[in-house]
């Protein structure tokens, strides 16, 4: 919206709008601001209109010892469905900041269709009041759906179409693959779906998936600038996206966002995301990160969730592995996702989260690293 002001008075001090560094510490700002200023009444709200899961015995089951056990029980009656806060602040941000392209704007898209699916199940739960929302196959039909249209508009369309068609990975400068969109496809659906579902599984403990993908962000903050920037991808040695530049307003707005939740999810948490908020953020990342032409740069980048999804996925697969051959089913870990390994072995939950944040920080450096090596 003021990127168009300015196209319409190119004069000072409208003409400052049309640089993306400017617009995207405003898009920053702006989120923060109303993160922090809505914060509140948003959560008085999901509370008057008792929008909260109570917790189930088994929940509070899995704790070591009576002090773990009684901090999950205070969390009895906390709001959920936060992520109304961070998906409405990052749109109006975006709304106001962004110069709207096709890139943008499907990233808007996927943010409101995954914050809707996600609404509707913690509707589900918070109504049923019990674990059992949507059902995981109908969850997962919607995602790959949103995911297949979004990466079968990007091939047809012929400015975008190489973000499909070729495959691109960090560490080497040119494509892997060049013409093979089957390929392309497959990677952008699991790039989008893999994400949302990550973000979702790390979504256990005061502050910990809002701080995570808030580190994420930094780095496709960086990624989405130099993508959008002819000189410094040429420079770098990674795709050059015409209009990516325009997705670092997105990524600063959903910092802004991040930062103002993190204000009252932090421990203890005020108010819960849910999945509202968990699969609309996984999912934007995962997009993202299509966008831009790097999908495999959030298996770096994004190393926590990636670490909490394959977690799961070796702990169920394990178990059904040794029931079938040993007559009982074993765990690899304690529980999974990882987080709740953690807490089993005793960890406070301040200890987990604020570790998981230095190992976040950590594959956030490692990914920086891949501009340059190639």
């Amino acid at each position: 919206m003021l990127y168009h002001l300015s196209e319409q008075y190119p004069v000072a001090p409208w003409t400052v709008f049309q640089y993306i560094t400017f617009r995207s510490a405003g898009a920053a700002l702006t989120a923060l601001v109303l993160s922090m200023l809505l914060g509140p009444r948003v959560i008085e709200w999901l509370r008057d209109l008792r929008f909260r899961q109570e917790y189930r015995p088994k929940d509070v089951a899995g704790a070591k010892d009576a002090t773990a056990a009684a901090a999950d029980l205070a969390k009895r009656g906390t709001p959920t469905m936060g992520g109304i806060l961070i998906v409405l602040v990052l749109d109006l941000s975006v709304l106001l900041w962004a110069r709207w392209n096709a890139l943008v704007l499907l990233t808007v898209l996927s943010l409101i269709v995954l914050a809707g699916l996600g609404f509707y199940d913690d509707w589900l739960k918070v109504t049923r009041q019990n674990n059992e929302g949507t059902s995981s196959r109908a969850k997962f039909l919607i995602q790959v759906g949103l995911a297949l249209v979004i990466g079968i508009y990007l091939w047809r369309l012929p400015s975008t179409q190489a973000l499909i068609t070729d495959v691109q990975i960090p560490f080497l400068k040119n494509a892997l693959l060049t013409g093979m969109p089957a390929v392309g496809l497959i990677l952008a659906v699991l790039a989008i779906v893999g994400s949302s579902n990550a973000v979702n599984l790390t979504d256990g403990m005061d502050g910990l998936a809002i701080g995570c993908t808030l580190i994420t962000a930094l780095v496709f903050l960086v990624m989405t600038y130099i993508a959008g920037n002819k000189l410094f991808a040429s420079y770098l040695l990674v795709p050059h996206v015409p209009g990516a530049g325009e997705l670092t307003v997105v990524c600063a707005a959903l910092i802004g966002a991040s930062l103002g939740f993190l204000w009252y999810n932090c421990h203890p948490a005020e108010v819960f995301m849910g999945d509202t908020g968990s699969l609309a953020l996984g999912g934007a990342l995962g997009l993202m990160a299509v966008l831009i032409h790097q999908p495999f740069i959030l298996l770096i980048a994004g190393g926590v969730f990636v670490a909490e999804a394959v977690s799961v996925m070796l702990q169920v697969s394990w178990f059904k592995y040794t029931r079938r051959t040993r007559g009982q089913g074993e765990r690899l870990l304690l529980m999974s996702p990882l987080h709740h390994h953690f807490r089993k072995k005793g960890w406070p939950e301040s200890k987990i989260v604020t570790r998981f944040y230095i190992v976040a920080v950590f594959c956030a450096v490692l990914a920086l690293s891949t501009l340059k090596i190639r």
